[in-house]
């Protein structure tokens, strides 16, 4: 299966779009407009909230939480590297491993490739392309690409 994440171009907080490769909107993302750090709510396509990334404050690296209805399902946090971007997943299994421009990324869980992300370089907006292969897999794998962006976006 294939996702697209874009960000909307027109828009006063990191606001995106998610579709499917026909084009139908899968999920929306909003941030909250007056919080202090990022704090990215996710709504399905009946605008139910289905997930949060939100970032924590007072870290030396981005560190994000990340809850799926309500409950906490990972802690994401940047680790410091030299060569490519590494990110370090509390959260059973998952692990993500990133190239040396931060643009292309490989999801494992337990171990197994369970999903690939790229960024689409020439485009107006952020614009990420994510391949996965379980339909169980696809909101978490969401979850991680917002809080990766927004990690680097608070690294900058």
């Amino acid at each position: 299966m294939r996702y697209y994440i874009r960000q909307r171009f027109f828009s006063w907080t990191d606001s995106f779009d998610i579709t499917d490769e026909e084009g139908y909107a899968v999920y929306n993302v909003r941030a909250d407009l007056l919080a202090l750090s990022h704090v990215l709510r996710v709504f399905d396509d009946q605008d139910q909230e289905v997930g949060l990334v939100r970032e924590k404050l007072f870290h030396f690296l981005p560190t994000f939480e990340v809850e799926l209805d309500g409950d906490l399902v990972a802690v994401i946090r940047k680790e410091f590297s030299f060569l490519h971007p590494r990110y370090r997943i509390d959260c059973e299994g998952w692990s993500v491993e990133g190239n040396l421009f931060g643009w292309d990324y490989q999801i494992y869980r337990d171990g197994e490739l369970c999903g690939t992300i790229s960024k689409e370089v020439i485009a107006l907006t952020d614009t990420y392309v994510i391949d996965f292969d379980d339909p169980q897999d696809e909101l978490m794998i969401v979850m991680l690409v917002l809080a990766i962006d927004a990690a680097n976006c608070s690294e900058h």
